[in-house]
This record gives C-alpha cells, sequence and structure tokens, in this order.
C-alpha cells in the first residue's frame, strides 16, 4: 500500500471514529476532523475505549493499542488535504457532504483520493461537486466499522480504474471484505436491509405485531441476531429515514415510501439509542418497549 499512508477521515461521530480506529490499528496514520471540538473529543474517547474494549478480548495487545492511538492526531481541513486519502464521514445529508467538498477542496494535494463513507446517496452526484470526480469513490464502512468484516466499494460515473484498485487494496489492507456496488440509492446492504426495517415499522403501526413480538418473530423466526426494530434503534431512526427518502426519490417507488410512523418517531426527536429512546427506551436498566 506505498499510494495511501496518510489517512484523513472528516466527522469523528461513530462512523468516522470507527474509520480512524481500524486504519490507525492496520498501520496507517489518521488524521480526524470534526466541525465541533466536542464531538472530536467524544470521538477520541469513544476509539480509546473501543480499543480497551479489544485488548480486553485479545485482539489488541496494550502495545498495539498505544502505538495505534499515537498514529491519530486531530487535524483540520488544511491538514486533511495533506492526506493520501480522505474519507468524508459525516451525517448522511447531502448537502452537508457537498460542502465539506468544497471546503477542503482548497486544501487537496494534486494526488489526494476522495471517498465517501454515505450509505445511500449518488457517488456519481457528490464526486461532480469536487475537481477530481475521477479520484473519488464510495467506501461504505458498516457500523461499527471495528467489528463489520464489509467495506461496500462504489465507483461514481467518472472514476477511474486506478481510484478502484487502490480503494480496493486499502480496504483489504484493513482486514475487510469489498463487496462492488453500482451507483444506484442505497447501493446493495442498505437497500435491502433498511425497506426491511421500514416493513418492520409498518408492521407495528397497523398492529400486526408489538415492538417485542416483531423483533422476538425475526429473531428466533428469521435467524436473525437483532430484531429490525432494535436494528433500527442501533442504526439511528433519522439515519433509517434519510436512506427511505433516498430511496423514494431516487427509484420513485411507492414500496419505499416511509413509514409515517417512522417519521413521527423521527419528529418527536426519539432517533433511537443515541437520543435514549426509539422504539425502545434506553433510559432505564434495561431497553422497554416504547409501544
Amino acid at each position: 500500500m506505498a499510494e495511501i499512508k496518510t489517512v484523513g477521515v472528516i466527522g469523528a461521530g461513530q462512523m468516522g471514529s470507527g474509520i480512524a480506529h481500524v486504519s490507525a490499528v492496520a498501520g496507517y496514520k489518521v488524521l480526524l476532523n470534526d466541525i465541533a471540538p466536542e464531538k472530536l473529543a467524544a470521538g477520541l474517547e469513544l476509539i480509546d475505549r473501543n480499543m480497551s474494549r479489544q485488548v480486553a478480548r485479545g485482539i489488541l495487545s496494550e502495545d498495539d493499542k498505544a502505538a495505534a492511538l499515537a498514529r491519530i492526531t486531530p487535524a483540520d481541513l488544511e491538514a486533511i488535504g495533506t492526506a493520501d486519502l480522505a474519507i468524508e464521514a459525516a451525517t448522511e445529508d447531502e448537502e452537508i457532504k457537498k460542502q465539506i467538498f468544497k471546503a477542503l477542496q482548497p486544501h487537496l494535494g494534486a494526488d489526494t483520493l476522495l471517498a465517501s463513507n454515505t450509505s445511500s446517496i449518488s457517488i456519481t452526484r457528490l464526486a461532480s461537486t469536487t475537481d477530481r470526480p475521477e479520484r473519488f469513490i464510495g467506501l461504505h464502512f458498516m457500523n461499527p466499522a471495528p467489528l463489520m468484516k464489509l467495506v461496500e466499494i462504489i465507483r461514481g460515473i467518472a472514476t477511474d480504474a486506478g481510484t478502484y484498485e487502490i480503494a480496493v487494496a486499502f480496504a483489504r489492507s484493513l482486514g475487510k471484505t469489498t463487496a462492488n456496488a453500482e451507483d444506484f440509492p442505497a447501493f446493495i446492504v442498505n437497500r435491502v436491509l433498511v425497506p426491511m426495517i421500514n416493513e418492520a415499522i409498518y408492521t407495528l403501526y397497523e398492529g400486526v405485531g408489538t415492538v417485542e413480538a416483531i423483533d422476538t418473530a425475526m429473531k428466533l423466526g428469521a435467524n436473525h441476531p437483532m430484531g429490525p426494530l432494535e436494528l433500527g434503534d442501533f442504526i439511528g431512526l433519522d439515519t433509517v429515514l434519510s436512506i427511505m427518502n433516498v430511496l423514494y426519490d431516487g427509484l420513485a417507488d411507492s414500496k419505499y415510501r416511509p413509514c409515517p410512523l417512522l417519521v413521527k418517531y423521527v419528529e418527536a426527536g426519539w432517533l433511537g439509542r443515541k437520543a435514549g429512546r426509539g422504539f425502545y427506551d434506553y433510559r432505564g436498566e434495561t431497553p422497554s418497549p416504547t409501544r
């Protein structure tokens, strides 16, 4: 991997911190950026905690952890521009992502590769806002990035073969398996997964089953490790809604219409685990259904 030595990550939330984590463990120098200083500090703390869990499980040694943490440096956009690969991992909002790439552009080195961790938005559209669409690619890490083995690789219409080859080699150097996806709304994983969650919410909305019944049925009847409503809470119901809107708008098919109950939960701020409430209430000792 001579082509990539330094990785810039923009966004220090759950996904950005996870990407920084796996990149640092794999030996890359990591520059981590966030517009909010408190989120950057929280992201660094999350990386430390997650690496400590890996030490406790025997995945990393204490020396490995110390070396990996030492490779991660807080950075501004000017510094991110010096990286060999800059990965945007901001919230799933197309305008925010485009603004980030526009702000980053004046600082970019001539050979810097750009990537987005978007889980649903067109790579071609995002790339078109930059000066290097041929050096732009989608690297969709699964959540949580330190545990999940898959990275979806998505080429935009202008992405060149060299960029794709470097992106695949980079993902595999992190110990990940890659899956190639065409640049259609939500790609592969979320085109299949998120409508299932939306359908589970419709099942609740229509009174077919309770939260507990739906999740139990899918865990024991379909052998899913987590029920779809619990999974929606884990992902974040705002993210689920955003992806459903991308699918509905991009494919113009009524089967992708977001469930009104999902919209209502997001309007209420009941976004799942990160908000303390979603289809489960997480404020007590154990999660309890909210419906």
